[in-house]
Protein backbone atom coordinates (compact mmCIF):
# COMPACT_ATOMS: atom_id res chain seq x y z
CA UNK A 1 0.00 0.00 0.00
CA UNK A 2 2.87 2.22 0.92
CA UNK A 3 4.30 1.27 -2.54
CA UNK A 4 1.08 2.08 -4.44
CA UNK A 5 0.89 5.53 -2.28
CA UNK A 6 4.33 6.75 -2.96
CA UNK A 7 3.71 5.58 -6.82
CA UNK A 8 0.59 7.05 -7.42
CA UNK A 9 1.11 10.23 -6.65
CA UNK A 10 4.65 10.49 -8.41
CA UNK A 11 2.77 9.52 -11.12
CA UNK A 12 0.41 12.43 -10.43
CA UNK A 13 2.64 15.10 -9.49
CA UNK A 14 4.51 14.53 -13.05
CA UNK A 15 1.69 15.11 -14.90
CA UNK A 16 -0.10 18.07 -12.77
CA UNK A 17 3.06 19.61 -10.94
CA UNK A 18 5.84 19.72 -13.84
CA UNK A 19 7.22 22.15 -14.32
CA UNK A 20 6.41 23.67 -10.79
CA UNK A 21 7.17 27.08 -11.86
CA UNK A 22 3.91 26.88 -14.31
CA UNK A 23 2.74 23.45 -14.66
CA UNK A 24 2.42 22.33 -18.78
CA UNK A 25 -1.14 20.88 -17.86
CA UNK A 26 -2.66 23.88 -16.38
CA UNK A 27 -1.59 26.25 -19.08
CA UNK A 28 -2.22 23.97 -22.12
CA UNK A 29 -6.20 23.51 -20.52
CA UNK A 30 -5.78 27.35 -20.27
CA UNK A 31 -4.28 28.86 -23.46
CA UNK A 32 -6.25 26.19 -25.55
CA UNK A 33 -10.00 26.85 -24.14
CA UNK A 34 -8.92 30.71 -24.79
CA UNK A 35 -7.61 29.96 -28.51
CA UNK A 36 -10.81 27.67 -29.05
CA UNK A 37 -13.05 30.78 -27.99
CA UNK A 38 -10.98 33.32 -29.73
CA UNK A 39 -11.23 31.21 -33.00
CA UNK A 40 -15.28 30.83 -32.29
CA UNK A 41 -15.99 34.16 -31.80
CA UNK A 42 -17.06 33.38 -27.73
CA UNK A 43 -19.79 30.50 -29.43
CA UNK A 44 -20.33 29.70 -25.57
CA UNK A 45 -22.13 33.47 -25.39
CA UNK A 46 -23.67 33.57 -29.01
CA UNK A 47 -25.68 30.69 -29.12
CA UNK A 48 -26.58 30.04 -26.03
CA UNK A 49 -30.34 30.05 -27.02
CA UNK A 50 -29.94 27.72 -29.65
CA UNK A 51 -28.72 25.66 -27.27
CA UNK A 52 -31.67 25.80 -25.46
CA UNK A 53 -33.90 24.67 -28.32
CA UNK A 54 -32.35 21.70 -29.69
CA UNK A 55 -32.24 20.26 -25.56
CA UNK A 56 -35.89 20.69 -25.64
CA UNK A 57 -36.24 18.68 -28.91
CA UNK A 58 -37.35 20.68 -31.04
CA UNK A 59 -34.58 19.61 -33.93
CA UNK A 60 -35.07 15.71 -32.98
CA UNK A 61 -35.74 13.06 -35.68
CA UNK A 62 -36.02 9.74 -34.87
CA UNK A 63 -34.53 8.66 -38.57
CA UNK A 64 -31.18 10.23 -37.90
CA UNK A 65 -28.43 7.85 -37.03
CA UNK A 66 -27.38 7.09 -33.25
CA UNK A 67 -28.62 5.79 -30.19
CA UNK A 68 -29.97 8.85 -27.92
CA UNK A 69 -31.51 11.57 -28.60
CA UNK A 70 -30.02 15.54 -27.64
CA UNK A 71 -31.08 15.03 -24.50
CA UNK A 72 -30.63 11.88 -23.30
CA UNK A 73 -27.03 12.60 -25.03
CA UNK A 74 -26.19 15.75 -22.98
CA UNK A 75 -27.74 13.65 -19.73
CA UNK A 76 -25.57 10.48 -19.91
CA UNK A 77 -22.92 13.00 -20.40
CA UNK A 78 -23.60 15.05 -17.76
CA UNK A 79 -24.33 12.03 -15.48
CA UNK A 80 -20.25 11.02 -15.80
CA UNK A 81 -19.81 15.04 -14.71
CA UNK A 82 -22.53 16.29 -11.98
CA UNK A 83 -21.56 14.13 -9.52
CA UNK A 84 -18.72 13.19 -7.50
CA UNK A 85 -16.47 16.61 -9.26
CA UNK A 86 -19.07 18.41 -7.96
CA UNK A 87 -19.61 17.06 -4.20
CA UNK A 88 -16.12 15.86 -3.11
CA UNK A 89 -13.93 17.42 -6.16
CA UNK A 90 -15.20 21.19 -5.44
CA UNK A 91 -14.35 20.72 -1.55
CA UNK A 92 -11.05 18.98 -2.38
CA UNK A 93 -9.94 22.17 -4.72
CA UNK A 94 -10.97 23.85 -1.68
CA UNK A 95 -9.00 22.30 0.90
CA UNK A 96 -5.90 22.59 -0.43
CA UNK A 97 -6.44 25.73 -2.92
CA UNK A 98 -8.51 27.49 -0.62
CA UNK A 99 -11.54 30.26 -1.78
CA UNK A 100 -9.65 30.95 -4.93
CA UNK A 101 -9.27 27.84 -6.59
CA UNK A 102 -13.54 27.91 -7.24
CA UNK A 103 -12.58 31.27 -9.17
CA UNK A 104 -9.96 28.75 -11.57
CA UNK A 105 -12.75 26.40 -11.40
CA UNK A 106 -15.00 29.35 -13.03
CA UNK A 107 -12.08 30.35 -15.26
CA UNK A 108 -12.58 26.31 -16.67
CA UNK A 109 -15.85 26.51 -17.30
CA UNK A 110 -16.34 29.29 -19.80
CA UNK A 111 -13.33 28.33 -21.51
CA UNK A 112 -14.09 24.86 -21.01
CA UNK A 113 -17.67 25.59 -22.58
CA UNK A 114 -16.19 26.45 -26.27
CA UNK A 115 -14.04 23.39 -25.75
CA UNK A 116 -16.37 21.26 -25.19
CA UNK A 117 -18.42 22.42 -28.31
CA UNK A 118 -15.71 22.12 -30.70
CA UNK A 119 -15.19 18.25 -29.31
CA UNK A 120 -18.51 17.23 -29.37
CA UNK A 121 -19.08 18.34 -33.12
CA UNK A 122 -16.29 17.28 -34.15
CA UNK A 123 -16.77 13.60 -32.53
CA UNK A 124 -20.30 13.94 -34.82
CA UNK A 125 -18.62 14.98 -37.64
CA UNK A 126 -16.41 12.03 -36.82
CA UNK A 127 -18.02 8.62 -35.90
CA UNK A 128 -18.71 5.59 -37.22
CA UNK A 129 -21.37 3.62 -37.39
CA UNK A 130 -21.14 -0.05 -36.07
CA UNK A 131 -22.26 -3.07 -38.33
CA UNK A 132 -24.85 -3.31 -35.25
CA UNK A 133 -26.39 -0.04 -35.92
CA UNK A 134 -24.86 1.62 -33.10
CA UNK A 135 -22.76 5.14 -32.74
CA UNK A 136 -19.15 5.25 -32.38
CA UNK A 137 -16.96 8.28 -31.96
CA UNK A 138 -14.99 10.48 -29.49
CA UNK A 139 -10.94 11.84 -30.40
CA UNK A 140 -9.60 8.65 -30.96
CA UNK A 141 -11.48 8.92 -34.48
CA UNK A 142 -11.11 12.55 -34.86
CA UNK A 143 -7.55 12.72 -34.65
CA UNK A 144 -7.67 9.49 -37.16
CA UNK A 145 -9.84 10.42 -39.58
CA UNK A 146 -9.49 14.56 -39.29
CA UNK A 147 -5.72 14.68 -39.30
CA UNK A 148 -4.98 11.67 -41.10
CA UNK A 149 -3.37 8.73 -40.90
CA UNK A 150 -0.19 9.71 -40.34
CA UNK A 151 -1.87 10.84 -36.81
CA UNK A 152 -2.84 7.22 -35.69
CA UNK A 153 -0.20 6.66 -33.13
CA UNK A 154 -1.51 9.89 -30.72
CA UNK A 155 -4.97 8.72 -31.46
CA UNK A 156 -4.26 4.85 -29.98
CA UNK A 157 -2.20 7.14 -26.88
CA UNK A 158 -6.00 8.56 -26.52
CA UNK A 159 -7.84 5.74 -26.32
CA UNK A 160 -5.38 3.73 -24.07
CA UNK A 161 -5.60 6.86 -21.46
CA UNK A 162 -9.33 6.92 -22.18
CA UNK A 163 -9.73 2.69 -20.91
CA UNK A 164 -7.44 3.71 -18.19
CA UNK A 165 -8.99 7.05 -16.80
CA UNK A 166 -12.28 5.22 -16.88
CA UNK A 167 -11.11 3.33 -14.19
CA UNK A 168 -9.80 5.86 -12.45
CA UNK A 169 -11.63 9.38 -12.47
CA UNK A 170 -14.78 7.93 -13.84
CA UNK A 171 -14.81 4.54 -11.76
CA UNK A 172 -12.57 4.05 -8.82
CA UNK A 173 -13.12 7.90 -7.63
CA UNK A 174 -16.56 7.31 -7.52
CA UNK A 175 -16.94 4.07 -5.82
CA UNK A 176 -14.30 5.16 -2.97
CA UNK A 177 -16.41 8.88 -2.39
CA UNK A 178 -19.40 6.70 -2.49
CA UNK A 179 -17.92 4.28 0.64
CA UNK A 180 -16.13 7.02 2.19
CA UNK A 181 -19.58 8.77 2.68
CA UNK A 182 -21.35 6.02 3.37
CA UNK A 183 -18.85 5.09 6.49
CA UNK A 184 -18.79 8.62 7.26
CA UNK A 185 -22.39 9.38 7.55
CA UNK A 186 -23.95 5.58 8.41
CA UNK A 187 -20.89 3.45 9.72
CA UNK A 188 -21.22 0.91 6.58
CA UNK A 189 -18.09 -0.75 6.63
CA UNK A 190 -16.35 0.39 2.46
CA UNK A 191 -16.03 -3.39 1.43
CA UNK A 192 -19.34 -3.56 1.68
CA UNK A 193 -20.73 -0.58 -0.15
CA UNK A 194 -17.88 -1.76 -2.73
CA UNK A 195 -19.56 -4.88 -3.13
CA UNK A 196 -22.93 -3.40 -3.23
CA UNK A 197 -21.62 -0.09 -5.54
CA UNK A 198 -20.10 -3.10 -8.25
CA UNK A 199 -23.31 -5.11 -8.15
CA UNK A 200 -25.56 -1.89 -8.85
CA UNK A 201 -23.18 -0.85 -11.94
CA UNK A 202 -22.36 -4.28 -13.19
CA UNK A 203 -26.47 -4.70 -13.51
CA UNK A 204 -26.76 -1.32 -15.79
CA UNK A 205 -23.52 -1.46 -18.09
CA UNK A 206 -24.57 -4.78 -19.41
CA UNK A 207 -27.06 -3.82 -20.77
CA UNK A 208 -25.30 -1.17 -23.22
CA UNK A 209 -25.85 2.06 -24.05
CA UNK A 210 -29.51 2.48 -24.42
CA UNK A 211 -29.99 1.55 -20.97
CA UNK A 212 -27.52 3.80 -19.87
CA UNK A 213 -28.98 6.54 -21.26
CA UNK A 214 -32.27 5.57 -20.24
CA UNK A 215 -31.06 5.15 -16.72
CA UNK A 216 -29.23 8.49 -16.97
CA UNK A 217 -31.63 10.58 -18.66
CA UNK A 218 -34.32 9.87 -15.89
CA UNK A 219 -31.77 9.87 -12.40
CA UNK A 220 -29.56 12.76 -13.16
CA UNK A 221 -32.24 15.73 -13.57
CA UNK A 222 -34.00 14.38 -10.52
CA UNK A 223 -31.02 14.63 -8.32
CA UNK A 224 -29.34 17.18 -9.48
CA UNK A 225 -32.69 19.56 -8.67
CA UNK A 226 -32.64 18.14 -5.32
CA UNK A 227 -29.38 18.98 -4.88
CA UNK A 228 -29.43 22.51 -6.51
CA UNK A 229 -32.91 23.10 -4.33
CA UNK A 230 -31.04 22.35 -0.84
CA UNK A 231 -27.58 24.38 -1.80
CA UNK A 232 -30.17 27.58 -2.76
CA UNK A 233 -31.64 26.89 0.78
CA UNK A 234 -28.23 26.90 2.33
CA UNK A 235 -27.36 29.73 0.80
CA UNK A 236 -30.92 31.63 1.65
CA UNK A 237 -30.84 31.21 5.20
CA UNK A 238 -26.54 32.22 5.04
CA UNK A 239 -27.56 35.28 2.66
CA UNK A 240 -25.95 38.00 4.71
CA UNK A 241 -22.28 36.03 4.17
CA UNK A 242 -22.27 35.42 0.48
CA UNK A 243 -20.99 39.16 -0.07
CA UNK A 244 -18.53 38.66 1.79
CA UNK A 245 -17.21 35.15 0.35
CA UNK A 246 -17.76 36.21 -3.07
CA UNK A 247 -15.22 38.92 -2.41
CA UNK A 248 -12.71 36.57 -0.59
CA UNK A 249 -12.89 34.24 -3.76
CA UNK A 250 -12.09 37.00 -6.27
CA UNK A 251 -9.37 38.83 -3.73
CA UNK A 252 -7.80 35.37 -2.93
CA UNK A 253 -8.02 33.85 -6.76
CA UNK A 254 -4.41 35.67 -7.30
CA UNK A 255 -3.21 35.76 -3.53
CA UNK A 256 -4.29 32.18 -1.90
CA UNK A 257 -5.78 32.43 1.89
CA UNK A 258 -3.37 32.48 4.36
CA UNK A 259 -4.47 29.43 5.37
CA UNK A 260 -5.02 26.01 3.07
CA UNK A 261 -6.06 22.73 4.22
CA UNK A 262 -4.82 23.26 7.67
CA UNK A 263 -1.40 24.67 7.07
CA UNK A 264 -0.48 28.02 5.92
CA UNK A 265 0.65 30.09 2.97
CA UNK A 266 -0.32 27.91 -0.21
CA UNK A 267 1.12 29.68 -3.16
CA UNK A 268 -0.91 31.39 -6.77
CA UNK A 269 0.31 28.40 -8.65
CA UNK A 270 -0.62 25.75 -6.19
CA UNK A 271 -4.13 27.11 -5.47
CA UNK A 272 -4.18 27.92 -9.91
CA UNK A 273 -3.71 24.15 -10.24
CA UNK A 274 -6.31 23.13 -7.27
CA UNK A 275 -8.74 25.21 -9.53
CA UNK A 276 -7.99 24.09 -13.14
CA UNK A 277 -7.39 20.30 -12.29
CA UNK A 278 -10.97 20.23 -10.38
CA UNK A 279 -12.66 22.22 -12.57
CA UNK A 280 -11.39 19.62 -15.77
CA UNK A 281 -12.34 16.80 -13.18
CA UNK A 282 -15.75 18.87 -12.57
CA UNK A 283 -16.92 19.73 -16.12
CA UNK A 284 -14.40 17.30 -18.18
CA UNK A 285 -14.13 19.59 -20.82
CA UNK A 286 -10.90 19.22 -23.01
CA UNK A 287 -10.47 15.77 -21.72
CA UNK A 288 -12.27 14.09 -24.55
CA UNK A 289 -14.77 12.00 -22.54
CA UNK A 290 -18.03 13.58 -23.24
CA UNK A 291 -17.31 13.59 -26.79
CA UNK A 292 -17.69 9.90 -26.27
CA UNK A 293 -21.23 9.87 -25.47
CA UNK A 294 -21.89 12.92 -27.61
CA UNK A 295 -20.94 10.89 -30.57
CA UNK A 296 -24.36 8.59 -30.08
CA UNK A 297 -26.70 11.19 -30.50
CA UNK A 298 -29.52 10.84 -33.00
CA UNK A 299 -28.53 13.77 -35.38
CA UNK A 300 -26.95 14.41 -39.09
CA UNK A 301 -25.80 17.97 -37.84
CA UNK A 302 -22.46 18.29 -35.86
CA UNK A 303 -22.83 21.54 -34.89
CA UNK A 304 -26.10 20.90 -32.89
CA UNK A 305 -24.89 18.30 -31.17
CA UNK A 306 -21.87 20.73 -29.86
CA UNK A 307 -24.19 22.94 -29.03
CA UNK A 308 -25.60 21.10 -26.83
CA UNK A 309 -22.75 20.15 -25.20
CA UNK A 310 -21.57 22.99 -24.21
CA UNK A 311 -24.11 23.71 -21.62
CA UNK A 312 -22.35 20.80 -19.93
CA UNK A 313 -19.66 23.20 -18.08
CA UNK A 314 -22.33 25.25 -17.71
CA UNK A 315 -24.98 23.36 -15.81
CA UNK A 316 -22.23 21.44 -14.14
CA UNK A 317 -19.83 24.13 -13.00
CA UNK A 318 -21.20 27.59 -13.21
CA UNK A 319 -24.12 26.24 -11.58
CA UNK A 320 -23.87 22.79 -9.33
CA UNK A 321 -20.03 23.92 -8.75
CA UNK A 322 -20.25 27.55 -7.62
CA UNK A 323 -23.52 26.19 -5.20
CA UNK A 324 -21.33 23.89 -3.44
CA UNK A 325 -18.33 25.83 -3.21
CA UNK A 326 -20.75 28.61 -1.57
CA UNK A 327 -22.25 26.23 0.93
CA UNK A 328 -19.36 25.44 1.84
CA UNK A 329 -17.29 28.81 2.16
CA UNK A 330 -20.82 30.73 3.28
CA UNK A 331 -21.39 27.81 6.51
CA UNK A 332 -17.10 28.28 7.21
CA UNK A 333 -16.45 24.99 7.79
CA UNK A 334 -13.55 25.07 5.28
CA UNK A 335 -11.09 25.79 7.78
CA UNK A 336 -12.28 24.17 10.94
CA UNK A 337 -12.28 20.75 12.02
CA UNK A 338 -14.29 18.71 14.03
CA UNK A 339 -14.50 15.78 16.14
CA UNK A 340 -13.67 12.17 14.66
CA UNK A 341 -12.92 8.82 15.84
CA UNK A 342 -11.02 6.73 12.71
CA UNK A 343 -9.58 3.04 12.16
CA UNK A 344 -5.70 3.67 12.07
CA UNK A 345 -5.27 1.77 8.98
CA UNK A 346 -3.65 2.83 5.23
CA UNK A 347 -7.04 4.11 3.58
CA UNK A 348 -7.62 6.63 6.20
CA UNK A 349 -4.44 7.77 4.74
CA UNK A 350 -2.92 9.01 8.80
CA UNK A 351 0.96 10.29 8.97
CA UNK A 352 2.97 11.05 11.97
CA UNK A 353 5.09 14.55 11.88
CA UNK A 354 7.50 15.27 13.78
CA UNK A 355 6.47 17.93 16.82
CA UNK A 356 9.29 20.72 15.88
CA UNK A 357 6.80 23.50 15.41
CA UNK A 358 6.91 23.78 11.34
CA UNK A 359 4.11 24.62 9.57
CA UNK A 360 4.13 23.45 5.76
CA UNK A 361 3.26 24.74 2.49
CA UNK A 362 1.74 24.05 -0.37
CA UNK A 363 -0.34 21.35 1.60
CA UNK A 364 2.64 18.87 1.00
CA UNK A 365 4.94 16.88 3.96
CA UNK A 366 8.33 16.47 3.11
CA UNK A 367 9.98 13.54 3.97
CA UNK A 368 12.14 15.09 6.53
CA UNK A 369 9.40 15.88 8.43
CA UNK A 370 7.90 12.33 8.73
CA UNK A 371 8.64 10.52 11.86
CA UNK A 372 10.52 7.83 12.29
CA UNK A 373 10.86 5.85 15.61
CA UNK A 374 8.67 4.06 18.27
CA UNK A 375 6.38 6.51 19.77
CA UNK A 376 5.20 5.87 23.47
CA UNK A 377 1.27 6.19 23.75
CA UNK A 378 0.22 6.20 27.60
CA UNK A 379 -3.21 6.06 28.61
CA UNK A 380 -4.10 7.25 24.57
CA UNK A 381 -1.27 10.79 24.85
CA UNK A 382 2.12 10.61 23.62
CA UNK A 383 4.45 13.20 23.19
CA UNK A 384 7.07 14.72 20.60
CA UNK A 385 4.84 14.12 17.17
CA UNK A 386 1.66 15.18 15.55
CA UNK A 387 -0.53 13.02 13.86
CA UNK A 388 -1.62 14.07 10.14
CA UNK A 389 -4.71 13.55 8.46
CA UNK A 390 -5.87 15.45 4.96
CA UNK A 391 -2.72 17.35 5.25
CA UNK A 392 -3.67 18.47 8.56
CA UNK A 393 -2.91 18.31 12.41
CA UNK A 394 -4.98 16.54 13.94
CA UNK A 395 -5.66 18.51 17.30
CA UNK A 396 -5.94 16.60 21.07
CA UNK A 397 -5.06 13.76 19.30
CA UNK A 398 -5.33 10.07 21.27
CA UNK A 399 -4.72 6.84 20.64
CA UNK A 400 -8.01 4.37 21.06
CA UNK A 401 -7.79 0.73 21.71
CA UNK A 402 -10.43 -1.59 20.19
CA UNK A 403 -12.32 -1.42 23.48
CA UNK A 404 -12.39 2.64 23.00
CA UNK A 405 -10.42 3.36 25.96
CA UNK A 406 -6.81 5.08 25.76
CA UNK A 407 -4.35 2.63 24.34
CA UNK A 408 -0.81 2.21 26.73
CA UNK A 409 2.35 0.87 24.64
CA UNK A 410 4.32 1.37 21.97
CA UNK A 411 3.90 2.08 18.03
CA UNK A 412 6.24 1.98 15.15
CA UNK A 413 5.96 4.13 12.33
CA UNK A 414 8.41 4.22 9.48
CA UNK A 415 8.85 8.04 7.51
CA UNK A 416 5.43 8.67 8.81
CA UNK A 417 3.50 5.68 8.32
CA UNK A 418 2.75 3.31 11.30
CA UNK A 419 3.48 -0.23 11.22
CA UNK A 420 -0.15 -1.93 11.39
CA UNK A 421 1.47 -4.99 12.77
CA UNK A 422 -0.30 -6.43 15.83
CA UNK A 423 -2.24 -3.04 16.23
CA UNK A 424 -5.45 -3.94 14.94
CA UNK A 425 -8.06 -2.39 15.99
CA UNK A 426 -6.54 0.98 17.14
CA UNK A 427 -8.31 4.34 16.55
CA UNK A 428 -7.10 7.65 16.51
CA UNK A 429 -9.19 10.35 17.78
CA UNK A 430 -9.41 14.53 17.93
CA UNK A 431 -10.06 17.09 16.01
CA UNK A 432 -9.86 16.74 12.21
CA UNK A 433 -10.00 19.13 8.82
CA UNK A 434 -12.73 17.54 6.38
CA UNK A 435 -11.97 16.90 2.78
CA UNK A 436 -13.85 15.50 0.00
CA UNK A 437 -17.54 14.63 0.56
CA UNK A 438 -17.21 14.45 3.64
CA UNK A 439 -16.52 18.28 3.71
CA UNK A 440 -19.59 18.99 1.31
CA UNK A 441 -21.71 17.40 4.15
CA UNK A 442 -21.05 19.08 7.07
CA UNK A 443 -21.33 21.89 5.29
CA UNK A 444 -24.70 21.26 4.40
CA UNK A 445 -25.31 19.82 7.60
CA UNK A 446 -24.41 23.02 9.38
CA UNK A 447 -26.07 24.94 6.96
CA UNK A 448 -29.17 22.80 7.12
CA UNK A 449 -29.56 22.56 11.08
CA UNK A 450 -32.09 25.33 11.62
CA UNK A 451 -34.61 23.10 9.59
CA UNK A 452 -33.30 19.72 9.20
CA UNK A 453 -31.46 19.32 12.49
CA UNK A 454 -29.20 16.73 12.02
CA UNK A 455 -29.83 15.20 9.15
CA UNK A 456 -29.02 18.15 6.14
CA UNK A 457 -25.89 15.90 5.54
CA UNK A 458 -28.55 13.38 4.11
CA UNK A 459 -28.75 15.05 1.05
CA UNK A 460 -24.92 14.44 0.43
CA UNK A 461 -24.95 10.85 1.06
CA UNK A 462 -28.25 10.47 -1.21
CA UNK A 463 -26.54 12.83 -3.74
CA UNK A 464 -23.04 10.87 -3.59
CA UNK A 465 -24.60 7.44 -3.80
CA UNK A 466 -26.62 8.37 -6.93
CA UNK A 467 -24.45 10.55 -8.97
CA UNK A 468 -21.49 8.37 -8.18
CA UNK A 469 -23.07 5.27 -9.44
CA UNK A 470 -24.75 7.11 -12.59
CA UNK A 471 -21.13 8.62 -13.43
CA UNK A 472 -19.04 5.46 -12.98
CA UNK A 473 -22.36 3.91 -15.62
CA UNK A 474 -21.69 6.27 -18.21
CA UNK A 475 -17.77 6.39 -17.90
CA UNK A 476 -18.10 2.51 -18.41
CA UNK A 477 -19.35 3.71 -22.16
CA UNK A 478 -16.29 5.69 -22.65
CA UNK A 479 -13.72 3.00 -22.00
CA UNK A 480 -16.31 0.52 -23.59
CA UNK A 481 -15.97 2.62 -27.07
CA UNK A 482 -12.15 3.52 -26.81
CA UNK A 483 -12.11 -0.65 -26.40
CA UNK A 484 -13.56 -0.78 -29.69
CA UNK A 485 -11.37 1.54 -31.57
CA UNK A 486 -8.39 -0.13 -29.95
CA UNK A 487 -9.50 -4.25 -30.23
CA UNK A 488 -12.72 -4.47 -31.42
CA UNK A 489 -16.58 -5.17 -30.00
CA UNK A 490 -15.44 -8.62 -29.27
CA UNK A 491 -13.27 -7.28 -26.15
CA UNK A 492 -15.81 -4.97 -24.68
CA UNK A 493 -17.50 -7.99 -22.37
CA UNK A 494 -13.72 -8.86 -20.38
CA UNK A 495 -12.81 -4.90 -19.86
CA UNK A 496 -16.83 -4.24 -18.62
CA UNK A 497 -15.65 -7.33 -16.28
CA UNK A 498 -12.48 -5.53 -15.22
CA UNK A 499 -14.32 -2.13 -14.78
CA UNK A 500 -16.88 -3.56 -12.14
CA UNK A 501 -13.67 -4.91 -10.32
CA UNK A 502 -12.09 -1.70 -10.40
CA UNK A 503 -15.35 -0.21 -9.12
CA UNK A 504 -14.93 -2.27 -5.98
CA UNK A 505 -10.79 -1.93 -5.77
CA UNK A 506 -11.99 1.83 -5.22
CA UNK A 507 -13.99 1.26 -2.83
CA UNK A 508 -10.99 -0.19 -0.71
CA UNK A 509 -8.36 1.99 -1.70
CA UNK A 510 -7.00 5.32 0.18
CA UNK A 511 -7.58 9.01 -0.68
CA UNK A 512 -4.37 9.79 -2.24
CA UNK A 513 -4.29 6.54 -4.06
CA UNK A 514 -7.50 7.15 -5.83
CA UNK A 515 -7.91 10.59 -6.64
CA UNK A 516 -3.63 10.85 -7.52
CA UNK A 517 -4.49 7.41 -10.12
CA UNK A 518 -7.86 9.40 -11.68
CA UNK A 519 -6.12 12.98 -12.05
CA UNK A 520 -2.79 10.77 -13.58
CA UNK A 521 -4.82 9.61 -16.40
CA UNK A 522 -7.35 12.07 -16.31
CA UNK A 523 -4.49 14.97 -17.48
CA UNK A 524 -2.89 12.20 -19.96
CA UNK A 525 -6.11 11.81 -21.45
CA UNK A 526 -6.15 15.35 -22.17
CA UNK A 527 -3.37 16.02 -23.74
CA UNK A 528 -4.06 14.32 -27.13
CA UNK A 529 -6.90 15.82 -27.13
CA UNK A 530 -5.76 19.42 -26.47
CA UNK A 531 -3.21 19.04 -29.46
CA UNK A 532 -6.06 17.65 -31.93
CA UNK A 533 -8.66 20.29 -30.86
CA UNK A 534 -5.64 23.41 -31.76
CA UNK A 535 -5.08 21.50 -35.39
CA UNK A 536 -8.91 20.83 -35.85
CA UNK A 537 -10.10 24.01 -35.06
CA UNK A 538 -10.22 25.81 -38.55
CA UNK A 539 -12.31 22.34 -39.46
CA UNK A 540 -15.13 23.55 -36.26
CA UNK A 541 -14.73 26.97 -37.44
CA UNK A 542 -15.84 26.37 -40.78
CA UNK A 543 -18.63 23.73 -39.72
CA UNK A 544 -19.83 26.26 -37.31
CA UNK A 545 -20.22 29.20 -40.46
CA UNK A 546 -22.09 26.66 -42.66
CA UNK A 547 -24.62 25.45 -40.32
CA UNK A 548 -25.54 28.65 -39.20
CA UNK A 549 -26.08 30.19 -42.60
CA UNK A 550 -28.60 28.32 -42.81
CA UNK A 551 -32.49 28.72 -41.90
CA UNK A 552 -33.39 25.60 -39.24
CA UNK A 553 -36.90 25.09 -38.62
CA UNK A 554 -37.88 23.13 -35.98
CA UNK A 555 -39.41 19.53 -35.98
CA UNK A 556 -41.94 19.98 -33.49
Amino acid sequence: MEFITKLSADISGTVWGWPSIFPLMVALLLVTGLFITVVLRFIQIRRLKHSFDVIRGKYDDPSHDGDLSHFQALTTALSATVGIGNIAGVATALHYGGPGALFWMWVTAIFGMGLKYAECTLAIKYRVILPDGSASGGPMYYIEKGLGKSWKPLAVFFAVCAVISSFGSGNSIQAFTVADQMRSDLGVPTWLTGILSAGLVAMVILGGIKRIGNVTSKLVPYMASIYIAGGLLVLFMNFSTIPGVVTEIFTSAFKPAAQIGGFAGGTFIFMLTWGVKRGLFSNESGQGSAPIAHAAAKTDEPVREGVVAMMGPMIDTLIICSITGLVILSTGVWKDKKNETLDINAQNSISVIVDDGLVQIDGGLRDADKFTGIISVEGGRFLGVHMVRNHSIVDAARILSSSGDGFTGTMEVTTGDIHLNDLDGLKLSGMMAQNGSPLTAWAFKEGLRPIMGEYGYLIITLGVLLFGISTAISWSYYGDRAIVYLAGPKYVLPYKLVFVVMNFLGAIFSLEIVWNFGDSALGLMALPNLIALVFLSKNVRSMTNEYFSREHKPLK
